[in-house]
């Protein structure tokens, strides 16, 4: 129904704020909520849940970094009335050991509602708005996977196929593997990103040099070694192949990564001063 509310979470993050305003785009209600938004929402804050969902019958469900799906969350909103829930998970879950993002698809599809899980691979965001925009300022970036090429996805294409399962029917009960069009390593990435900008990229794919420079950081050693184990596996499954998940599910072609890249470069998203 077109007059469906849709309680998008995370709204003012890199798939939520864009699911937002595919759904504004398209006419439909939505209500962003956060811990700045007009209507207050903190996962640490049972107070706000049921405020925030209240009227809404479909949720945008977007977890904050290392923060795991509250086990009372899901059939509480249930029970307010959401009957559609799709949950922004990751690629290869299972195998990088991942316990919280398996947890929360698990109870997302216990949930007595429509479910779909998108499970996406590596945001193209995390160089020019996230995890990996400073290294691409430094010109240095560290990851033990070697040559092992990723599927790099753009945040509006998540939000797209997203958007399509909140909205359309066909799509409860699917668990979406949610790729960019190009399979790449982490060095052709950043080779992409240095001839766009002139920036000089290197990338490390070795262990020790990932160890040492989290160790750096002040991370606890045995943090860093699960990070390093969790890598470790997801190389072991060797190259990602490219899905037509994007293209079955919304009718449109997936974003290239040099597509990408030649945006953001031109947006001035790795000016210095920004």
């Amino acid at each position: 129904m077109r007059d469906t509310t849709v309680l998008v979470l995370g709204a003012r993050g890199s798939t939520g704020r864009r699911v937002l305003a595919r759904l504004r785009d398209a006419g439909r209600p939505v209500r962003p909520a956060s811990r700045r938004t007009a209507v207050p929402f903190d996962w640490h804050d049972r107070g706000t849940w049921e405020p925030a969902v209240a009227g809404t019958e479909r949720a945008y469900l977007m977890l904050p970094h290392g923060l795991p799906l509250p086990p009372d969350f899901v059939p509480c909103v249930v029970a307010a009335g959401v009957r559609r829930l799709v949950l922004l998970s990751s690629r290869a879950v299972e195998e990088m050991g991942d316990d919280r993002l398996t947890e929360a698809e698990r109870m997302v599809r216990d949930a007595e509602a429509e479910w779909t899980v998108v499970r996406a691979d590596w945001f193209n965001q995390n160089f020019d708005e996230g995890v990996f925009r400073r290294a691409v300022l430094d010109g240095t970036l560290a990851l033990p996977l070697g040559e092992c090429r990723q599927t790099f996805v753009d945040a509006d294409d998540i939000a797209a196929v997203a958007a399509a399962a909140l909205t359309e029917e066909g799509h409860a009960g699917r668990t979406y593997e949610v790729t960019g069009p190009d399979a790449l390593s982490f060095a052709d990435a950043l080779a992409a990103i240095g001839r766009a900008t002139g920036l000089p990229q290197v990338f490390h794919g070795d262990k020790d040099t990932y160890r040492a420079g989290r160790l750096a950081a002040g991370q606890p050693p045995g943090a860093v070694e699960r990070e390093i184990d969790a890598y470790t596996s997801l190389a072991a499954l060797g190259d990602a192949r490219p899905t037509d998940t994007v293209r079955r599910v919304t009718g449109r072609r997936p974003k290239t990564f040099g597509t990408y890249v030649g945006e953001a470069a031109a947006s001035g998203a790795w000016a210095p001063t920004r």
